[in-house]
């Protein structure tokens, strides 16, 4: 999942970094507010975490306008302010949840996956592909009720492809949503990466098509 996250504390920022790393996710990071608005307004993200007090621009705008331009991912607002009424603004104003400072990583990351759910409730939750089950609130894939283990790069390249089934994707929205829009990233990770699970998933009845010039598409087989 790509997420963007708004924060000019630096400390936190880099230990909210950390736990979105670790569960696989891209983050595009902003101090400034009105610079963090124009990368939403043409970029788009899956979820945004946003502070209220940021230089130039506040949390609050930011959300605003996010809903003015019918911008429809989550949005989480972090704050250090406790009071009702300045729940009741942020929420009003647009956001998902609100979370204020100081709070534990595990609860972010919890409210992160509790809205990622909600995000793709039009979704089943278990999907089937192949000859494996794929769990999307667990995030586990299963063979014959075993366990297929992949790593977390490989998963999240997995989840975006079968949220695709049938569908190609170009590998530069790839690269974007594994590592985070203009990361210095050498595009050929992308095409070692899709190797890599293609020679997995082949032994499942799965197959991961390449289209010259247009992307890769994830399907069942054909026999």
């Amino acid at each position: 999942m790509r997420i963007v996250l708004i924060e000019d504390n630096q400390m936190l920022a880099e230990g909210i970094q950390k736990i979105l790393l670790d569960e696989g996710h891209s983050v595009d990071y902003f101090v400034d507010g009105e610079r963090a608005d124009q990368h939403l307004r043409y970029e788009g993200a899956d979820l945004a975490i946003i502070d209220i007090n940021l230089p130039n621009m506040d949390g609050i705008s930011i959300t605003k306008n996010i809903r003015a331009r019918k911008q429809l991912f989550p949005i989480i607002i972090l704050t250090a302010r406790g009071a009702t009424k300045d729940r009741v603004i942020g929420l009003d104003a647009g956001a998902d949840d609100y979370l204020v400072k100081p709070f534990q990583m595990d609860e972010l990351d919890a409210r992160i996956r509790a809205l990622s759910r909600r995000n793709t409730s039009l979704l089943s939750n278990t999907e089937s592909i192949g000859s494996l089950a794929y769990n999307r609130t667990s995030r586990r894939l299963y063979f014959n009720d075993n366990e297929l283990t992949l790593n977390r790069r490989e998963l999240t390249l997995f989840e975006i492809l079968i949220n695709k089934k049938g569908q190609y994707i170009s590998k530069s929205s790839l690269a974007d949503t594994q590592y985070g829009i203009g990361s210095d990233i050498n595009i050929n990770a992308i095409e070692i990466s899709i190797s890599r699970l293609r020679k997995i998933l082949s032994a499942y009845s799965i197959q991961i098509t390449t289209a010259r010039g247009i992307g890769y598409m994830m399907d069942d087989k054909l026999e």
